[in-house]
């Protein structure tokens, strides 16, 4: 597997004054949440264009335009180097998982980019809409089924996001302040087979969706983009839920928590993590590779969890992991790995 980001960088100090700049017409609203910048536990992020371009005003289609061109180059960057590290050639591949939600692309993604990336003309291709944070592990999750429906195929799982596209200057909703103090971009990929595999094994997947709980996370879709829906109860909701659902999950694949070595999970903000941190009663810490990840990229949404299973990855998997994220719906991914 391979992580991959564009080429710009902000830091949260300079973030912080691009909000103060672009919000400048609702101050008493940006002092208010400008806090939030100070307390993510963020220390930059990458972000697909310089930081005046987030100062202009942009309608649907410059932005989707923009997103176009940067998931494209962020897919290649991402799959190129997770087909090397698999030490395999574009050619071996069978099928594709594609998963993003911070634009539209029709072709997809994957039909864009194939050519460039050298993929076969008979490439089976499964596009994902819709997934949120969830991706990531929800794509793995579906990879890992349809390579098992096929014995030896080969598929390749790329998760790509370009959350700051979609940061909006011009709302009042809060939600709008706390996208901008966390959003970055980035991308993930990875090779799944049903035969040998060299880093880890998925041992099984779930997933808990509750209802009526549509608001707590997701897009509106307004007339100049995507306009981001963050609940703020979402912390004491996990806080909550969490314990109940993942031992559903578990119990599906007849495991209990004591039995899993360690938790990977998706660092959506430092409260979810402490919230992950206290549902699951995990030692206060157990987590630090998820703030890592939270301080040198920020929230990229679907891909943020492989880039902390990326540094699992080096540090030495541990025997039993298993793998969590939330995404709108309300939903929480699960996923099992077990170290090759």
């Amino acid at each position: 597997m391979a992580t991959a980001v564009p080429p710009h960088v902000i830091s949260q100090a300079e973030a912080k004054l691009l909000g103060r700049q672009a919000f400048g017409g609702k101050k008493a609203l940006f002092d208010r949440l400008s806090t939030v910048f100070d307390n993510a536990g963020i220390a930059k992020r990458h972000i697909v264009q310089p930081s005046d371009w987030y100062l202009q005003d942009h309608g649907w289609h410059d932005r989707n335009a923009l997103y176009l061109e940067a998931a494209e180059q962020l897919f290649i960057d991402a799959a190129t180097k997770a087909i090397d590290q698999a030490g395999l050639s574009p050619e071996d591949i069978d099928g594709v998982v594609t998963v993003s939600t911070t634009g539209i692309a029709t072709p997809s993604l994957e039909a864009r980019v194939g050519p460039r990336l050298g993929l076969r003309n008979d490439i089976r291709r499964v596009p994902v809409f819709g997934l949120g944070c969830a991706g990531g592990i929800s794509g793995l999750s579906t990879a890992a089924r349809l390579s098992a429906a096929d014995p030896g195929s080969k598929w390749l799982m790329v998760t790509v996001e370009t959350c700051s596209i979609s940061i909006r200057l011009d709302s009042d909703d809060p939600a709008a302040i706390v996208a901008t103090a966390l959003f970055g971009d980035g991308a993930a990929a990875a090779v799944v087979t049903s035969g040998k595999h060299s880093l880890a094994h998925i041992g099984g997947s779930a997933e808990r969706m509750w209802p009526d709980t549509l608001k707590i996370m997701g897009w509106d879709v307004e007339d100049p983009g995507l306009a981001v829906v963050f609940d703020r109860a979402i912390p004491p909701f996990i806080e909550a839920e969490l314990a109940d659902a993942v031992d559903g999950m578990l119990g599906e694949l007849g495991l209990t928590r004591a039995d899993i070595d360690r938790f990977c999970c998706h660092p959506g903000g430092v409260k979810v993590i402490d919230a992950i941190e206290k549902a699951l009663e995990l030692p206060q810490g157990e987590l630090n590779i998820e703030r890592e990840v939270l301080h040198d990229f920020g929230n990229m949404s679907a891909p943020t969890v492989l880039f902390v299973l990326e540094r699992l990855l080096r540090r030495g998997l541990p025997k039993r992991v298993m793998m969590t994220a939330f995404g709108p719906g309300f939903t929480c991914a699960g996923l099992l790995l077990e170290a090759a």
